[in-house]
């Protein structure tokens, strides 16, 4: 029987990976949906040990190296009020070492250490006192805790976590912090895993919190740079705040200036007893192992983690939206568009047809948005959709973004938005669209697999999202079962007036002393006002982080790794995170700051 160019391009791309996969040859003529993926799948053997830790080992042997991911269910969404951004700073100083790794002295380094967070104290306890703190006093202890921390630095040996994992032959060595997650992640020689397995250990088991009040201005630089200091950052960040009234992913994921500043080494070893026990990690590691041995190295090195009380999931729900809500940002930069509508989390059913909606919409120079505000209007110069953002774990947006050509509007791009998402709810796609959505959707998918970086990340997403890494081996299932109707009742169901977010940046034509955000209220459809004023954004706060260069980004649900450095970063995520069926969104999502992933090199 002839095959749909569906099967056509799935079935080249699984044969092309088959020898990577360690299919069978004949595998892949099994199915149009590409490979006999039970064979992939009955190759991972997951273990847990007794206090919790629940470990993942694919093998594939064909070259001795191994990718070696510790994954957190913590991320960005799980921050306290008064600690926004708190997952985030716990990422990076988790990189600070251990009692045995990355001191000169550590009796000397502790005692300065509690030096420093006396000081600390005493400055909380002045600025609690509000408009009546002695700004005398807070310029003095500033002083005597810069003094104290750089003190305590000269016992400091930087960096030698890091160095010492490339010294032994690590690369890609990274982490970053999403919404929904944090993850570590390396690749080693095969034969360096016991050593990774002795280190990585350490630091969950034994965190030294050094250099904690340096590593704070490093993350308000960092928010600086990244939303007081551009206008795109403040768009986003009252965008995702106008879309979420009560769910904690209208936070901002590298917290808020005033909370950054709080920041103590108390607060955020509360976040590790919290969080990284045990039973809230899994290790997920592909490449040439043997399953037993990295079973037994685990009891030996991660069985000392004492077990903790697993954090429940949040229970705040985010209440329906009854009235389209807008919010406009004035300043001299390009101007942009946002426009977001609630959806459901990654796992509902409806997620792979929303994915395919959005594929169609704005991702790639052939999607409808694409050809009519960029080719035929030149009415934008970018336009992009994607949805799962800023996470996958809960309910979220799904999203559309441009940037308006020169002589063109935001409300110009707008009403051509609007058009096409009528034109999807009120004309079905034809099969043969779909199945081009399919097969990039699929194609997306499979090259995921086809890193051991790759599918390390893939398993920990789907183990943690899902509860059952298995689900991974669905996905292509989910992907092919959708169907025009499918497309045209989630575009009928979400993208309404209603249920949508609208953030404009406008360009103003000369500069202000302060430009603040301006909230324009709509009344709902229940005659309240959604939305409220909000405060003017002062010059010095800190948002979503980024950095300075990309990463590189893998097919996986959170960004993979970058090149090491010498300095940590925060780098920039490439696209919001992968979405249960494995698609990323268009460059174009670049512009949007620096969510949702965060990622620092070591």
């Amino acid at each position: 029987m002839p095959r749909s160019l569906l099967g056509k391009i799935v079935f080249f791309l699984a044969s092309s990976f088959a020898t990577t996969l360690f299919l069978p040859s004949g595998a892949v003529e099994a199915v149009d949906l590409a490979f006999d993926r039970t064979v992939l799948e009955k190759a991972v053997v997951e273990h847990v040990l007794d206090n919790g830790l629940r470990i993942l080992i694919l093998p594939r042997p064909e070259v001795p190296v191994v990718s070696l991911v510790t994954w957190a269910d913590v991320g960005g969404a799980d921050d306290p009020k008064g600690l926004t951004g708190m997952a985030h700073m716990f990422e990076h100083m988790a990189f600070k070492g251990t009692s045995t790794i990355g001191s000169r002295d550590i009796v000397r380094e502790r005692e300065l250490m509690a030096r420093e967070d006396a000081i600390f104290a005493a400055i909380q306890a002045e600025r609690a006192k509000g408009p009546r703190a002695d700004p005398a006093v807070l310029a003095s202890l500033t002083a005597d805790l810069e003094r104290a921390s750089a003190e305590a630095y000269q016992l400091v040996e930087p960096s030698a976590f890091a160095n010492l994992l490339q010294r032994e032959g690590g690369t890609g060595l990274n982490a970053f912090t999403s919404r929904d997650q944090t993850a570590y992640i390396v690749s080693l020689p095969a034969n360096k895993i016991e050593l990774w397995m002795a280190m990585e250990s350490e630091r969950f088991l034994d965190p030294v919190l050094r250099e904690m009040y340096k590593e704070r201005e490093v993350v308000a630089e960092e928010r600086r740079m990244t939303v007081e200091n551009r206008p795109s950052g403040k768009l986003f960040e009252d965008f995702i705040a106008t879309a979420f009234k009560a769910h904690p992913y209208g936070q901002p994921l590298i917290g808020h200036m005033s909370d950054i500043q709080n920041y103590s080494r108390a607060a955020a070893m509360e976040v590790f007893q919290r969080a990284y026990g045990p039973g809230n990690l899994i290790l997920s590691i592909v490449g040439d192992v043997d399953p037993a041995r990295v079973i037994a190295l685990a009891k030996k090195y991660w069985g000392r983690l004492p077990a903790r009380p697993v954090p429940g999931r949040l229970t705040t729900v985010e209440p329906e939206q009854l009235g389209e809500r807008r919010v406009i940002i004035e300043d001299r930069a390009q101007p942009t568009l946002l426009i977001g509508w609630h959806v459901p989390a990654g796992t509902h059913p409806d997620t792979p047809a929303i994915e395919a909606l959005t594929d169609i919409l704005g991702q790639g120079r052939t999607s409808r948005l694409h050809r009519r505000l960029v080719r035929d209007l030149k009415a934008a110069v970018s336009v992009s959709a994607f949805t799962g953002f800023p996470g996958t774990k809960y309910p979220s947006l799904a999203v559309v973004y441009a940037m308006p050509a020169p002589g063109s509007t935001n409300a110009s791009c707008e009403a051509v938005i609007h058009e096409e998402i009528a034109r999807l709810q009120n004309e079905p796609l034809t099969n043969e669209d779909l199945e081009k959505v399919k097969a990039r959707a699929m194609a997306g998918f499979l090259r995921g697999l086809r890193s051991n970086m790759g599918l390390a990340q893939q398993l920990a997403s789907y183990q943690q999202l899902w509860g059952d890494w298995r689900e991974l081996f669905r996905e292509l299932d989910r992907i092919n079962a959708v169907t025009p109707a499918d497309v045209q009742r989630v575009a009928r169901t979400y993208f309404t007036a209603r249920n949508r977010t609208v953030a404009m940046l406008e360009t103003i034509a000369t500069p202000a002393a302060s430009s603040p955000a301006r909230l324009v209220a709509t009344p709902d459809a229940a005659g309240a006002t959604a939305g409220a004023p909000t405060a003017p954004s002062t010059p010095s706060a800190m948002a979503s982080p980024t950095g300075t260069g990309p990463a590189a980004a893998a097919a996986t649900p959170a960004a993979a790794s970058a090149p090491a450095s010498a300095i940590p970063e925060v780098q920039p995520s490439t696209a919001p995170t992968t979405t249960a069926a494995g698609s990323q969104p268009s460059p174009a999502t670049t512009a949007i700051a620096s969510e949702p992933t965060q990622e620092k090199q070591p």
